[in-house]
C-alpha cells in the first residue's frame, strides 16, 4: 500500500528498500500543509460524542475536522465503510486530502466520491474504501441512481454503516427541506405557454402596482392623524382598509415598507387585519375584492381574484377562458340528459379535454404571477451564463443543477428573457431525512445545533452534546442596534466599517442576500474602501477570500457564512487592535445562522466583537414582528436618525426568531410525515427491483405475481358468475385455457379455483419458456460456436405483440443452459422495465394527490389522513398493474417473426418499450445483436440519466424553493 501511495504522492512519501519514509507535509486543496496538530482534551471529548452517535456542538475554530479523525478511524476498523459528509465539494476534496494521510499511514484506504464521475468504476471503488468523503447531495443521488440501475455492475454504494455529517445543522435541517430528485425528459416537455401568457401577466402585475400605489396614497392621507390621535374613527377604518389592501396586494413594495416603519402604522395594520380574520376570515373577501391578486408572503402563496381573471381574459371571446369547468356537476347533467350513449361519451370527452387545457392554462398563469410577485432576482435566484440559478437562502451558494419544480423555474426563465428549458418529470426522489435515517449509526458536528436540538432528536434521534471551548471566548457581543429605515441602517454600517478599518481591525460584513451584499459593496466603493465580496456570484474565490479576511484593515462582505468550512485566522497586529469585527446587516429568520456569523470571531481565545444592525423595514421585522414589538417601538418613540440599543429589544427580536423556527420546524416535520408515506412505498418497490437486479428471489416474486393475478381474476368474475369474461381474461392474462368448464366454474369454491388457475398458468408459462428457448437456440449456438470469443452478450428483441423490448443475455450461459438463461434474462429485464415505468407514473400521481388534498383543510379535515388513505389506494392499484403487466408480457413474450441476422450491438440501454407492428409468434429470430466484452468487468453498464433537483413538488420549504431540491425542486 505504501508503494502505491508513494507513486501518487512522491513529494510526501519515499520508499527506501523495505521502508517507507513519510514526511509531515503534503498537498491539500492545492496548498502545502505541514502537520503540527495534536488533539486537545476537548477534542477527545468531541470524538467520544461522535463515536456514540451524537451531535458534537463545537465552536468555530475548535478543530472539528481534526476531531472527526478519531471516530472515523475507530469505526473504519470494522471494514464496513465510514462516510464523512460535507456541505460542498471543495470541503469534501480538501478534507480527504488534508486528513487522508493520517488514516493512510495507519493502513486505511481513503477516497472522495466528488473526484469521480457518477456511475463510474472509480466512484464504485471510492465507496469500497475504508473511509469515503463526499457531499450530502452526491451520497443521496448515488442512492437514487443505484435504484435505477439495470445491471449489478452499475451499482456503486454498499450498505449504509456509519456517517459523520459536518455542518450537520445545514445538511439535516436546512438542506433537508428540499427532496433530492432525479428527473428526465417528459413527452412534449419543450411545449409550454409561458411566453404566450407573459404579456398578460405583465399587464396584470403592472395594474396591481398602480393600484397599490393609489391605495398607499389613500392610506397615508387617511392616517395623517394616527400618531397624534386626531384621526376620527371613519378615517382610521378607511385608512386601515386601504393599508391592508396594499399589504395583501404587494407586501414587498418599498414605499409600503417605509410607511409601515412609522409610529403606530404597523400596529394599526395588524389590528385591521385581525378584525377581518375573525370567524375564519369570512370578511376577508371584502378586502380582496379590489385587488387583482392576493399574496400570502409567509406561505409563499398567491391567488388570482375575479377582478384579476377578468383583466387577463378581457379581450377573449370566451368569458370562461380562465375559469375551470365544474366536472362533477356537468357529468351529472350529461347523465341525466337522456342523450344517446355515443353522444354522452363525446360530451364527456370534450369536457375532460376542456378541463385539461384550462388546468394547464391557469397553472401557467399562476406560476408566472408567482415569478413576478414573489421571486426577486439576486435574492432567491441569479442569472448567470444565460441561465436562472437558485441561490441557497441559508449559505448564499448557488445550487448547481437544481430547478424549481412544477413549472416555476420555466416561469422565471420566461420573466428573465432567457431560454425556457424543457419540462421534466420525476424518475426517483428521496428526502435527505429518509436517506440519512438508513445509516446504522449517524453522528454530526457543527458550531450551532443547540437551537435545533428538539428537531434533530424528533426526526433523527440525535442528541446534541455541547463541547466546551479549548480556551474561554472573550468576544464582545453587543446588543442589536435598531434603526427606523434601511437607509439609516446601511449608513451606520458603512460608518462603522470605516472606523474599524482605521483602527487596523479586519471586518466581516454578513448579509442575507446577493442584492444586499452588492448594495453594501457599492456604498463602500463610493467611500473608496477596498473590499472583497463573497456571494453566489463570486463563490469560485471562496477559499482565497476567507484566507485574506483576517488581515489588518481587510473588509470582507459575505452572504451567509454558514458552512464555509474555513477558519479566519488573524494576521499580524490584529489581536492587539481588538481582533476580527463581525457586522451583521440583518437578523436572519434562524438564530442559528446569526450564531454562525458571530462565531467567525473569537476562535481559540482570540479577541473580537460582533454587532447586528436591524431596521424596521427588514424582512424579519416586517413578516414576523409581533404586535408587542411594534407597540414597544412606538412607546420608545423611534424617530428619523435615531437608534435604539437595548437588551429588551434584542430579546424581543430573538423571541420572534424562535417563533419562526418553531413554525419552520412544524412545516419540515409535516413534510416528513408526507414523505414517510412515500418512503414506505419506495422501500417495497426498491426491494422488488433489487430482487430482479440480482435474480435472487425473482422466481419466487414472479410466482407470487401469477398467484395474485389469478386471485384477482377469480375474485372479479367468480362472485358474479361471469364464465365468459373469466375465459377471456384467462387468454388475455395467461394465454391459457380455463382449467374448468362452465359448470365447474359455478360449483367450485373461489379458493380452489384460484389454485387451479394458478397451476394452469404456471404450467402454460413453463411450456412457453421451453418453446422460446428452442426457437432461440439455433442462432445462439451458431453465434457461440463461431463468434464466442468475440462476443460476450447478446441483445434479443422480445415482443408481446404490442411492445418490443431489447433484452441483454449472457451468450455462454444461454448456450450451456440450452436457452433457459434467456428466459431468466427476459424475466429480469421485463420486471425492471415495467416497475420503473409504473413507479415513474406513480410519483406523478402522488405529486398531484399531494396538491389536491390540501383543499381538505377547508372542510376541517386533516389532509395528511386523506393523503395516507388515497396514496394507499394508488399504491395498491399500481402493484396490481405491475403484477398484471409483468405476468401478461411474460406469458406472451416471443421473438418477432423475420429472417434471423446477427450484428454487433451498442452498449445496452435501459429497457424501454416501443410500439411494434410484428405479430406475435413465428419460428425465426428477427435480430440477435451481439455485444463485445466490457473493458471493465465483462458486464454491460446501463446509461445514467441526467440529475436535476426540484424543489420537488412537495416542497414548500424553503417554502419557496426548492426541491429543489430541481431539484429538485422546491416550490
Amino acid at each position: 500500500m505504501d508503494r502505491d501511495l508513494a507513486l501518487r504522492r512522491p513529494d510526501s512519501i519515499r520508499i527506501e528498500g523495505d521502508e517507507a519514509i513519510w514526511k509531515n507535509n503534503w498537498i491539500a486543496a492545492g496548498n502545502t500543509v505541514t502537520w503540527d496538530m495534536l488533539h486537545y482534551d476537548v477534542q477527545l471529548i468531541g470524538g467520544v460524542a461522535l463515536h456514540k452517535g451524537r451531535i458534537a456542538e463545537m465552536g468555530t475554530g475548535e478543530g472539528k475536522t481534526l476531531v472527526s479523525t478519531l471516530p472515523v478511524f475507530l469505526n473504519a476498523l470494522a471494514g464496513r465503510g465510514v462516510h464523512v459528509v460535507t456541505v460542498n465539494d471543495y470541503l469534501a476534496k480538501r478534507d480527504a486530502e488534508w486528513m487522508g494521510p493520517l488514516h493512510e499511514f495507519h493502513g486505511m484506504r481513503v477516497d472522495c466520491i466528488d473526484k469521480h464521475q457518477p456511475n463510474s468504476p472509480e466512484r464504485r471503488n471510492a465507496y469500497l474504501a475504508d473511509i469515503t468523503y463526499g457531499t450530502n447531495n452526491e451520497f443521496g443521488f448515488d442512492y437514487l441512481r443505484d435504484n435505477m440501475a439495470h445491471a449489478p455492475s452499475a451499482l456503486v454504494q454498499r450498505k449504509h454503516h456509519f456517517a459523520i455529517v459536518d455542518e450537520v445543522d445545514s445538511v439535516l435541517v436546512d438542506d433537508a427541506r428540499t427532496p433530492l430528485i432525479i428527473s428526465g425528459p417528459t413527452p412534449k416537455g419543450d411545449v409550454h405557454q409561458f411566453d404566450e401568457y407573459k404579456p398578460r401577466v405583465e399587464k396584470l402585475y403592472n395594474a396591481q402596482r398602480q393600484l397599490v400605489t393609489r391605495l398607499l396614497s389613500e392610506a397615508k392621507e387617511q392616517l395623517k392623524g394616527l400618531s397624534d390621535g386626531t384621526a376620527n374613527k371613519d378615517q382610521l377604518e378607511r385608512g386601515g382598509m386601504a393599508l391592508l389592501r396594499a399589504y395583501r396586494g404587494l407586501p414587498k413594495n418599498s414605499a409600503l415598507i417605509k410607511f409601515l416603519s412609522e409610529a403606530g402604522v404597523r400596529a394599526h395594520l395588524q389590528k385591521t387585519e385581525n378584525n377581518y380574520l375573525q370567524d375564519q376570515g369570512k370578511d376577508m373577501p371584502k378586502v380582496d375584492v379590489e385587488l387583482y391578486f392576493t399574496i400570502d408572503e409567509k406561505q409563499h402563496g398567491i391567488e388570482l381574484t375575479e377582478k384579476g381573471v377578468d383583466l387577463i381574459s378581457g379581450d377573449m371571446n370566451d368569458v370562461s377562458f380562465f375559469i375551470m369547468p365544474d366536472v362533477g356537476g356537468t357529468i351529472a347533467e350529461i347523465e341525466k340528459s337522456g342523450a344517446a350513449t355515443e353522444e354522452k361519451a363525446r360530451r364527456k370527452d370534450e369536457l375532460l379535454r376542456d378541463f385539461g387545457i384550462k388546468s394547464e392554462r391557469i397553472h401557467t398563469v399562476n406560476q408566472l404571477v408567482r415569478a413576478y410577485a414573489l421571486y426577486e432576482k439576486d435574492v432567491e435566484y441569479v442569472v448567470m451564463d444565460g441561465k436562472v440559478k437558485i441561490v441557497d437562502e441559508q449559505t448564499g451558494r448557488i445550487l448547481e443543477g437544481r430547478r424549481y419544480s412544477d413549472g416555476l423555474h420555466q416561469a422565471i426563465e420566461s420573466k428573465e428573457k432567457v431560454k425556457v428549458e424543457a419540462a421534466t418529470q420525476t424518475y426517483a426522489t428521496v428526502t435527505l431525512q429518509n436517506y440519512f435515517r438508513m445509516y446504522h449509526k449517524l453522528a454530526g458536528m457543527t458550531g450551532t445545533a443547540e437551537t435545533e436540538a428538539q428537531e434533530l432528536w424528533d426526526i433523527y434521534k440525535l442528541d446534541v452534546m455541547v463541547i466546551p471551548t479549548n480556551r474561554p471566548v472573550v468576544r464582545k457581543d453587543a446588543e442589536d442596534m435598531v434603526f427606523k429605515t434601511k437607509r439609516e441602517k446601511y449608513n451606520a454600517v458603512i460608518d462603522e466599517i470605516v472606523a474599524l478599518r482605521e483602527a487596523g481591525r479586519p471586518t466581516l460584513v454578513g448579509t442575507t442576500s446577493v442584492e444586499v451584499s452588492e448594495l453594501v459593496s457599492r456604498m463602500l466603493k463610493l467611500r473608496n474602501i477596498p473590499h472583497n465580496v463573497l456571494n453566489a456570484k463570486q463563490h469560485q474565490r471562496e477559499a482565497e477570500i476567507v484566507q485574506e479576511a483576517g488581515m489588518a484593515g481587510t473588509v470582507t462582505i459575505a452572504t451567509n457564512m454558514a458552512g464555509r468550512g474555513t477558519d479566519i485566522k488573524l494576521g499580524p497586529g490584529v489581536k492587539e487592535a481588538g481582533g476580527l469585527a463581525i457586522i451583521g446587516t440583518e437578523k436572519h429568520e434562524s438564530r442559528r445562522v446569526d450564531r454562525q456569523l458571530r462565531g467567525r470571531a473569537g476562535r481559540q481565545g482570540d479577541p473580537g466583537s460582533s454587532q447586528f444592525y436591524v431596521s424596521l423595514e427588514d424582512d424579519l421585522m416586517r413578516l414576523f414582528n409581533s404586535e408587542r414589538i411594534a407597540k414597544l417601538m412606538d412607546r420608545l418613540g423611534l424617530k428619523e436618525g435615531e437608534v435604539i440599543q437595548h437588551s429588551m429589544v434584542t430579546a424581543s427580536i430573538e423571541r420572534a426568531q424562535k417563533k419562526v423556527e418553531e413554525n419552520n420546524f412544524g412545516i419540515r416535520k409535516r413534510l416528513l410525515e408526507y414523505d414517510d408515506v412515500m418512503n414506505s412505498q419506495r422501500t417495497v418497490i426498491y426491494k422488488r427491483r433489487h430482487h430482479a437486479l440480482f435474480g435472487e428471489r425473482l422466481k419466487l416474486d414472479i410466482l407470487n405475481m401469477f398467484y395474485e393475478v389469478a386471485q384477482g381474476m377469480v375474485n372479479e368474475y367468480h362472485a358474479v358468475g361471469d364464465f365468459d369474461g373469466f375465459q377471456l381474461e384467462m387468454f388475455r392474462r395467461f394465454s391459457a385455457e380455463s382449467p374448468v368448464d362452465e359448470e365447474g366454474f359455478r360449483k367450485v369454491k373461489a379458493e380452489e379455483l384460484t389454485e387451479q388457475v394458478y397451476e394452469a398458468a404456471i404450467a402454460t408459462y413453463a411450456r412457453h419458456n421451453q418453446t422460446l428457448a428452442a426457437q432461440a437456440m439455433p442462432v445462439i449456438t451458431d453465434v457461440f460456436l463461431n463468434q464466442g470469443q468475440q462476443y460476450e452478450n447478446i441483445v434479443v428483441p422480445i415482443t408481446d405483440g404490442l411492445k418490443t423490448m431489447q433484452v441483454v443475455a449472457n451468450l455462454q450461459r444461454c448456450y450451456k443452459s440450452q436457452g433457459l438463461e434467456l428466459s431468466a434474462s427476459i424475466e429480469k429485464y421485463i420486471t425492471l422495465a415495467i416497475i420503473d415505468n409504473e413507479w415513474k407514473e406513480h410519483l406523478r400521481e402522488m405529486d398531484e394527490l399531494r396538491r389536491s388534498v390540501q383543499n381538505a383543510a377547508i372542510e376541517q379535515k386533516d389532509p395528511l389522513l386523506i393523503y395516507k388513505l388515497e396514496s394507499f389506494n394508488l399504491f395498491k392499484a399500481m402493484i396490481e398493474r405491475i403484477n398484471g403487466d409483468i405476468v401478461g408480457f411474460l406469458s406472451k413474450a416471443g421473438l418477432p417473426s423475420a429472417q434471423p441476422q446477427v450484428q454487433e450491438a451498442p452498449a445496452p440501454r435501459a429497457p424501454a418499450a416501443t410500439r411494434g407492428d410484428q405479430p406475435h409468434g413465428g419460428t425465426a429470430i428477427q435480430l440477435l445483436q451481439c455485444q463485445r466484452p466490457s473493458p471493465h468487468n465483462g458486464s454491460s453498464r446501463s446509461r445514467s440519466r441526467t440529475d436535476a433537483t426540484a424543489t420537488s413538488r412537495p416542497s414548500p420549504p424553503p417554502r419557496h424553493p426548492c426541491a429543489g431540491r430541481q431539484g429538485s425542486g422546491p416550490q
